[in-house]
């Protein structure tokens, strides 16, 4: 093993430029990746809190059935959860934000309607029920945040997909240059292995140093990339509670350790898998 070791470092110093830039783009790829899961991360954690707070309200008329709509509505598949809040309830709240609302109600009477709350499994699914509450009996008009929801997750979900073929673009880019530099690396000491080849060593033999070369830089990218992404990570999420504290953030070690022990365990991954394929690729090419 330490000679394979000693060769692999003599390949990586006989080739420093090819080394140097799969080190490089190795170390960009994986804190662009890291970089789109934290975001998506982030991502996901505002779609859940947007599903959480998403209400959709059906405005029912006086002669409705209050709470045979009730029933009705929680037993569609996508409510999660349904309250009936009556137009005394209503004005309570109109009333906490408003004081002179119950004056102008004391006036004009109660202009607020019996209300069904509903929160719906996800978000994506406020649509449909709100389609489906509207041709209830007795409901007179359904508001959920069309404005704003629709647009939202539409958004949300464009920068998770978009995220998603990023990195696998930036994986592949990674996986093609190991393949390259380790290629180079085999080429620059054809006449050495063609002496070993003669000789009479094993594939494996003639690999070991070219895969420990890969692994090495596999590491060192994996440990360059998780130095610098963490703590700017870190930073820049605080900076992030200090201006928007209502932008749910993921700063929490227990969610963060596994995402990034995986972006580290996958530069590692990479680096070994490039090596193994262009060393059986080239030496299946010489015979």
């Amino acid at each position: 093993m330490r000679y394979h070791l000693r060769q692999a470092l003599l390949a990586m110093r006989g080739n420093v430029t090819a080394t140097l830039a799969t080190l490089m783009t190795m170390t960009l790829t994986l804190l662009m990746l890291g970089f789109v899961l934290l975001l998506t991360l982030n991502v996901n954690r505002t779609i859940t809190q947007l599903e959480s707070q998403v209400e959709v309200a059906a405005f029912l008329s006086p002669d409705a059935q209050d709470e045979a709509l009730l029933t009705q509505v929680r037993s569609i598949t996508q409510v999660r959860e349904a309250r009936l809040v009556t137009s005394e309830q209503v004005l309570q709240e109109m009333t906490q934000d408003s004081p002179f609302t119950r004056d102008a109600a004391a006036l004009v009477g109660n202009p607020f309607p019996d209300t069904l709350r509903m929160r719906v499994s996800r978000v994506e699914d406020s649509r449909v029920v709100a389609a489906q509450v509207a041709l209830l009996p007795g409901v007179q008009d359904v508001e959920y945040g069309a404005g704003y929801v629709d647009p939202t997750v539409k958004t949300l979900a464009a920068v998770r997909l978009a995220g998603y073929v990023l990195v696998g673009l930036l994986l592949l880019g990674t996986l093609f240059n190991i393949l390259n530099a380790v290629r180079v690396a085999m080429y620059a000491r054809r006449d050495e292995i063609s002496v070993m080849r003669l000789l009479g060593a094993t594939r494996g033999f003639i690999r070991m140093p070219h895969v420990l070369e890969g692994l090495m830089v596999g590491v060192v990218a994996a440990a360059l990339a998780l130095g610098i992404l963490t703590p700017a990570y870190l930073g820049l999420t605080r900076r992030v509670q200090e201006l928007a504290p209502v932008f749910p953030v993921v700063r929490d070690p227990e969610t963060l350790a596994p995402l990034l022990g995986a972006v580290g365990c996958l530069g590692v991954l990479i680096g070994l898998l490039g090596s193994i394929f262009a060393t059986r690729r080239y030496l299946q090419e010489l015979e």
